[in-house]
């Protein structure tokens, strides 16, 4: 027995010796690190973490990086809603209004996505600032969302939570979906989930009554942000919650002037309190294409980017962080975020020693920008 014991302790002396020299050999190892990067500005904040900007040291290329806390997360049980996040961030290969990730890594007590850095602002915070948004600029925002929902939808994935706070514009004005914590994996037109989660004001009847939801959701949620950017408030707001869950429940929509009779045509489609009868129900993304509101629309040529956007934000270079908000901007970086014992590096992206978070690094297969 003792031989046995021996010759196990010298095989997992040996694997240890083997995996910190792939781990220190940069020719075999493209896993990103915290040390990797520079850690400059708050830019956002969540219930789990916060995110910064960064630069990577070796290259100065700017990144989001998303930093949460494994403790909060395990203890309000959310890891799958992490999981599910970093699984659908590596699905999305290359969408252009979703954000991309890059890489993703943990510590003993942090995960880390380092994501695109998108600069443009909030939609919400260009909103706030102009109230209402002309037809025609609404119109190429919600085009671009719809593009990108229905994108996920072909992933059997529901977005679920589309919300001004979640849609970034880039540099150049176009949309960027971010956030995919509340995302639901694995969801095809015929499959329905019961789990209730999202923003009140934008959530449908259906996620309320906690009745079993499908894609559809994502086209009540597109109704209510194209409601907002016309009028400047979600369709059924109210500051009384209560009310506001009821008005979604049983309110009839009101017509109000302001906008075009396809716009309300469409708008009607998407805000039906029946998600059985909601415009793409039947056909999900097609049917939305196929809407007049769209008519002026070349899909082919918005999702190419060769539609010039209605409105480019101010921003100065690629680290303009002038479009945030100062409430995060202003705060101090932590020195934590960026220290790391080497061992617990080695631990979590080789042998992802954490169970919660099994699976969880991820880089590219060829990444020779690390190399």
């Amino acid at each position: 027995n003792t031989v046995k014991e021996t010759f196990i302790k010298q095989r997992r002396a040996g694997l240890h010796e083997f995996i910190k020299r792939i781990v220190s050999h940069p020719q075999l190892c493209n896993q990103a690190k915290p040390t990797d990067f520079d850690f400059l500005k708050v830019i956002g904040k969540g219930s789990f973490g916060k995110v910064f900007l960064a630069k990577r040291k070796h290259d100065e290329k700017y990144y989001a990086v998303k930093v949460l806390q494994k403790k909060i997360i395990l203890n309000r049980k959310e890891q799958k809603h992490i999981m599910a996040e970093r699984n659908v961030l590596l699905k999305n290969v290359k969408h252009p209004f979703l954000v991309g990730l890059h890489y993703s890594f943990q510590t003993t007590d942090k995960l880390y996505f380092v994501l695109d850095f998108i600069n443009g602002g909030e939609l919400f915070f260009h909103l706030q600032k102009e109230r209402t948004f002309p037809e025609p600029r609404a119109k190429f925002y919600i085009a671009e969302m719809a593009s990108a929902l229905g994108y996920l939808h072909s992933l059997n994935i529901v977005y679920r939570d589309l919300k001004p706070e979640n849609i970034l514009l880039d540099q150049e004005g176009h949309i960027v979906l971010t956030d995919f914590g509340l995302c639901k994996e694995g969801i095809s037109q015929t499959d329905t989930t019961t789990t209730f989660c999202g923003t009140p004001e934008y959530l449908a009847p259906e996620v309320l009554r906690k009745q079993p939801y499908d894609n559809t959701v994502d086209w009540w949620c597109l109704g209510s942000v194209l409601y907002e950017m016309l009028y400047g408030l979600p369709p059924f707001y109210s500051r009384d919650t209560h009310e506001m869950y009821d008005n979604i429940l049983h309110k009839p929509l009101v017509m109000r002037p302001g906008a075009s009779g396809t716009a309300w045509s469409l708008l009607q489609g998407l805000l039906e309190k029946d998600g059985t009868y909601r415009l793409g129900s039947k056909d999900d993304f097609n049917e939305i294409k196929a809407h007049n509101f769209f008519s002026s629309i070349n899909w082919d040529d918005l999702e190419q980017k060769r539609i010039p956007p209605p409105f480019t934000p101010k921003v100065s270079c690629y680290c303009d962080i002038s479009n945030f908000d100062p409430e995060f901007t202003d705060e101090m970086v932590p020195n934590s975020v960026c220290w790391s014992q080497e061992h617990s590096i080695i631990n979590a992206s080789v042998m992802e020693a954490d169970d919660a978070f099994v699976g969880f690094s991820y880089a590219p297969a060829s990444d020779d920008s690390f190399l």
